[in-house]
């Protein structure tokens, strides 16, 4: 698929789960005939408010550009796409009433979203039972594609969940090594915010960085709606360790960096892509220096594949920075089109009756070259890209250090 398009795409999904309504003419020349006059909506659930919105409306804008650019390019004959972003705030709870929302709306075809792995698991039942397909940008837990018991048995549980980015069965493991075998670290202190994503994440890299020879010197769970954490910094500190792994997010994780800091502990924090954001460096200050943060893919603006998205991005003027995930986001978008596009020329040009369970079939074999590279699925509905990067903090931005795949 060319680039062009495949920005187009992104453009839809960007702005919310994929609605699809047989309407009337928009246009002078649409006389509502089966070829034309069709509306698919692209929906997307993540957190448009609160400490998370950073990271949801970079998701909500990339969808928005895939559709724009899928519209541009009339890239499914006959159809136009729209947008409809709900707002999950990160809360499970929310995001299962989105889902149910969703689900309602007959018109929708696919939801892109959500950003937080505990929201994913209370929307994915309602959309596996509606036939509804769900592709994620941003969730990592394994658990959600390969099951509870993943470590020993992987077994699919719902086949309309995709995601493109890779899990934390990768990125933790991948950290650690990094960390072990590139920083030279040997002795690290583990938090997390005990929510499925960080705990997960947490426990993936230490299970690699002992087996790699290195040792805990502590473990500390905190609670993430408290912004004080001079007692854990203070355990930090008198531990020995010189290095702090934390599995959670940047609205914690910028201000246990500086508070760590503070207590002495001129030691690094390291996280996954929870913390890989702007406004973790705005939280932690100055004292953010030198740490580090995985996230998965190679850097978008380094991407050959991702220089039209970046500059398409930009000639839009939103208000918000893609952030870590627009290049996954508009990807995860373009593959609901990709979807719905071949579910329609398999139809003679229109939509089926039951296009929800075709377009939900269809994405298993969805495979194009997109923004963060090639796109396609495994059979759990895992991507198929593994690629991470290591990113550092040096002079109050985000710098990438070593990119690759994790080795197990």
């Amino acid at each position: 698929m060319r680039q062009r398009s495949l920005i187009a795409i992104t453009a839809a999904l960007s702005a919310g789960a994929l609605t699809l309504t047989a309407c009337g003419s928009r246009d002078s020349d649409d006389k509502g005939s089966d070829s034309g006059g069709t509306t698919v909506t692209i929906g997307v659930d993540a957190p448009l408010t609160g400490d998370l919105s950073a990271l949801g409306l970079g998701i909500k804008n990339s969808v928005d550009l895939a559709a724009k650019t899928a519209n541009k390019e009339k890239f499914v004959e006959g159809v136009t796409f729209k947008i409809e972003a709900l707002d999950d705030q990160a809360q499970p709870s929310s995001g299962q009433q989105n889902a149910t929302k969703l689900v309602a709306d007959k018109s929708v075809l696919g939801v892109v979203g959500p950003l937080n792995s505990s929201v994913a698991e209370s929307m994915q039942k309602v959309f596996d039972d509606a036939k509804l397909v769900e592709v994620s940008p941003a969730n990592t837990n394994p658990a959600l594609t390969q099951g509870t018991d993943w470590q020993n048995s992987k077994k699919r549980v719902y086949n309309s969940y995709f995601r493109t980015a890779t899990t934390d069965a990768v990125q933790g493991p991948f950290a650690a090594q990094y960390l072990f075998n590139d920083a030279k670290k040997k002795k690290v202190f583990v938090i997390d915010d005990k929510k499925t994503y960080g705990a997960g994440l947490a426990a993936t890299f230490t299970e690699e960085f002992k087996k790699l020879g290195g040792a805990v010197a502590g473990t500390e769970h905190i609670n993430p709606d408290s912004k004080d954490f001079s007692a854990i910094a203070t355990k930090v500190k008198n531990s020995g360790a010189d290095v702090v792994y934390y599995g959670g997010e940047y609205p914690q994780a910028g201000p246990l960096s500086k508070q760590i800091k503070a207590a002495g502990a001129k030691i690094p924090v390291v996280g996954g892509d929870g913390i890989y954001s702007a406004d973790f460096i705005k939280l932690a200050g100055a004292s953010a220096a030198g740490d580090l943060a995985t996230s998965v893919g190679a850097p978008v603006e380094d991407l050959p594949s991702a220089k039209e998205f970046v500059a398409n991005y930009k000639a839009e003027n939103y208000k918000e920075a893609y952030e870590a995930y627009g290049g996954y986001s508009y990807d995860s978008a373009w593959a609901i089109i990709e979807a719905v596009k071949k579910v329609v020329d398999d139809n003679d040009g229109k939509l089926p009756d039951d296009a929800r369970a075709k377009v939900t079939a269809a994405m298993q074999n969805v495979s194009f070259d997109g923004v963060t590279g090639k796109v396609s699925f495994d059979e759990f509905g895992d991507a198929t890209n593994k690629q991470l990067t290591v990113y550092a903090v040096e002079n109050g931005a985000w710098k990438p250090v070593k990119s690759g795949t994790y080795t197990g």
